[in-house]
């Protein structure tokens, strides 16, 4: 199986498909967004008096040509100020730069870049909706299933898988609510602040902002281009890298059991989930966990190069401002919740091997410590103690938790009160008492903790998660339909200027 290596070339998206899932129609690249910004321009300067009336049609009917001339195959699409200007002076006369006017490639790229990042962070949205929503359903459909927790790398304790599962969707879920919060900075416009202290011409900056999709504008000029033009870069590394750090502590967590000659969870074979090794027949290596871990390796490499790249820098300068790069950061920790999404849906859990797994070690044993004193108030650290040594016992003579003498328990307890100077006589545990505090089922169901695997909790958790993803879905709908009848409503308007 070929494996996936992914690097900042292999990450770096081209910009001809940059937001192509959050909308359909033309491509929205930095050709596209610098022709907007130009469709706005001429609209809004026409009706303010800012721009001659008699000249916008002339101006209008050229940008229309090179708008055109760049959606056909082999068209060129510039991406800078510098570059577009020639073609539009081409079409409709050196007149076409009266559009120019309170307007710099400052103010300009750091609104075509806001509003291609912004197209990429609904997108990662919807993934990250998308692959949440799986794991809420397979922490529903495994609420009942009780499999071993571990800690430090060391079987821990009982759990629900589902449960487990949960636990993951809280960590998405502040991920999703980090994603919005960003959102929120990013979804402001620096159109009209110019260089960096703004311009003489009185330019509508609200109505671009609402041309353009935006919620508001930036509020400080110098800000716009010189100062939030770095940070949002810097947030979006931070944002993407916890993603990805999730997605591979769970990963880590299924890659471990690949090592135990009876996993209780696997990955389905074939389908490209697994390969079998070049040498040794016997193996079948996890090639999609191996990819998607080494995904998110990369989106944390990226994402930490984003602070790097505006670390230590003079304000505005250009470093962590590319819009390639970027977008590849939210691109690759899009693709790693596509690919984790993916390991969700071929996970094989086998619920009797797991049970197997704890009744044939210890992991239940902290419940004798706590049956102890909630029901017999035994200091816990003297439960603590008895059950240790009821543990180390079991090893030394190879005994299940299932098959150890209720008689050596009593004896054990009796040695536990004299080592630790406690007044006492035999172990107040009856012995179905002692055999119901080693059973990992019970033990969960009588879980009485507010956020835990007892049934009652899971069904709430489980109500609550799906009604956050639909609040998630409604959040992304309500921007993208925001963004997208914005744009239809300044093609209504340029349309109105009509042609010469």
């Amino acid at each position: 199986m070929q494996k996936t290596a992914i690097c900042l070339g292999a990450l770096l998206i081209s910009l001809t498909t940059v937001g192509a899932e959050a909308q359909s129609g033309p491509r929205r690249d930095e050709f596209f967004w610098l022709g907007e910004i130009n469709k706005a321009s001429a609209v809004i300067n026409t009706d303010e008096g800012l721009l001659d009336r008699a000249v916008a049609p002339r101006i209008a009917a050229g940008l229309r040509t090179v708008l055109h001339a760049g959606e056909k195959p082999g068209g060129k699409r510039p991406t800078l100020v510098i570059t577009f200007e020639p073609l539009l002076i081409e079409a409709a006369g050196v007149e076409a730069t009266l559009l120019h006017a309170g307007r710099s490639s400052q103010d300009m790229l750091a609104t075509v870049r806001a509003a291609i990042i912004r197209d990429e962070v609904l997108t990662l949205a919807e993934q990250l909706r998308k692959t949440t929503a799986t794991m809420v359903a397979l922490a529903e459909k495994h609420a009942g299933t009780i499999v071993p927790n571990y800690t430090n790398g060391v079987a821990a304790q009982p759990n629900s898988y589902g449960h487990y599962l949960l636990g993951h969707v809280a960590g998405l879920q502040r991920d999703a609510e980090r994603l919005r919060q960003f959102y929120a900075r990013l979804d402001r416009s620096p159109m009209g602040t110019t260089v960096l202290n703004g311009t003489s011409w009185p330019l509508n900056r609200p109505r671009m902002a609402n041309y353009l999709g935006f919620a508001a504008t930036v509020d400080n000029a110098y800000d716009a281009a010189q100062i939030s033009a770095t940070e949002i870069p810097v947030e979006l590394g931070a944002v993407t890298t916890a993603i990805a750090l999730h997605a591979g502590a769970y990963i880590q967590d299924v890659m471990v059991q690949y090592a135990q000659p009876r996993p209780w969870i696997l990955l389905q074979e074939g389908g490209g989930n697994t390969y079998v090794s070049s040498a040794m027949p016997q193996k079948r290596n996890p090639g999609l966990l191996n990819d998607v871990r080494g995904q998110a390796s990369s989106v944390v490499s990226l994402g930490i190069g984003r602070a790097i790249q505006a670390h230590n820098i003079p304000p505005g300068m250009n470093d962590a401002k590319n819009v390639g790069d970027n977008a590849a950061v939210i691109g690759g920790a899009t693709r790693v919740l596509a690919g984790w999404d993916r390991i969700l849906g071929a996970l094989a859990v086998n619920p009797e091997r797991a049970l197997e797994e704890l009744n044939s070690d210890w992991t239940a044993s902290q419940e004798v410590a706590d049956v102890l004193m909630r029901q017999y108030k035994l200091p816990f650290r003297v439960g603590h103690h008895f059950a240790s040594e009821v543990v180390d016992y079991a090893k030394a003579h190879d005994i299940r938790p299932s098959d150890f003498p209720y008689q050596e328990a009593r004896r054990i307890f009796s040695t536990t009160l004299t080592e630790m100077k406690v007044a006492g006589g035999e172990l107040p545990l009856s012995e179905a008492e002692f055999r119901a505090a080693l059973d990992p089922v019970a033990i969960i169901r009588h879980r009485a903790t507010a956020g835990g695997p007892q049934p009652a909790e899971m069904a709430r958790m489980v109500a609550e998660a799906k009604q956050s993803l639909a609040e998630q879905d409604q959040w992304i709908q309500a921007r993208r339909q925001r963004i997208d009848g914005a744009l239809a409503e300044l093609d209504r308007d340029f349309a109105r200027l009509g042609t010469p």
